[in-house]
């Protein structure tokens, strides 16, 4: 199925109107492991000079949507959005967030491009058997819509409305004070001192990108300590 797009220069104020035909959804992929974890350049490239900006349907969205969400496809929409890979180099990664979201989603990737802040990968959650988001977090994937609760609540998550979205999560866990963590796999990075490039820390220019702009940080939260999370509700 085809989707359409709005295409929008970085950083603009508000996105250009028009619909392009582009590509169909990705195809799946199957996790995996996360990369070892390097000091990017000193240098990178400039971001791309435009990011598109598609409408999605159910089928586009996968297992990470499914009757009785809380918000429909056609309020969401999929945002390709620039990062530096691990690997020092410019990528282009999908994130899927809310249509109110989306000028936020862009300028927030364009500034961390700029920070030259690693992202291991960006891809949506369906590229994981059943947009199961243990295993994108086990395979450090920044991600942002899926469709799916608050652990230990009956609660929607943001993530369910299209606006959260959680960066690096294998290197940035979700702590509980039970002692319990998410992603499983993550027990090395529970030590908050180590300085591994892409982890988050209070203060950090790159937590202050969201931050500065209105986002809440799961970092600051009590329990569970969520480093890897921002919302703007």
């Amino acid at each position: 199925m085809k989707r359409r797009r709005v295409v929008l220069a970085a950083g603009a104020a508000a996105i250009v109107a028009g619909l392009l035909a582009c590509g169909g959804p990705p195809s799946a992929n199957a996790p995996r492991p996360a990369l070892p974890v390097a000091t990017p350049p000193a240098t990178a490239q400039p971001p791309p000079a435009e990011t598109a900006v598609h409408l999605v349907t159910a089928s586009d969205l996968g297992a990470s949507w499914h009757p009785g969400c809380p918000m429909p496809p056609e309020n969401l929409r999929l945002v390709d959005v620039p990062y530096l890979g691990m690997d020092g180099k410019p990528h282009t990664g999908q994130l899927i967030v809310n249509q109110d979201r989306v000028e936020q989603t862009i300028t927030v990737f364009d500034e961390l491009f700029r920070l030259r802040f690693p992202i291991q990968r960006i891809q949506t959650p369906d590229h994981y058997p059943g947009a199961e988001d243990e295993l994108s977090m086990e395979d450090n994937n920044t991600s942002a819509f899926n469709c799916r609760g608050i652990p230990g609540s009956s609660e929607w998550s943001q993530h369910a409305l299209g606006r959260a979205i959680d960066i690096n999560p294998l290197l940035n866990p979700s702590v509980y004070k039970t002692g319990s963590f998410e992603p499983t796999t993550a027990a090395q990075y529970l030590d908050r001192t180590r300085k591994d490039a892409g982890l988050l820390h209070d203060g950090d220019p790159a937590v202050r990108v969201f931050t500065d702009r209105g986002w809440t940080w799961g970092g600051h939260w009590a329990n569970p300590s969520d480093y890897q999370h921002f919302e703007l509700p």
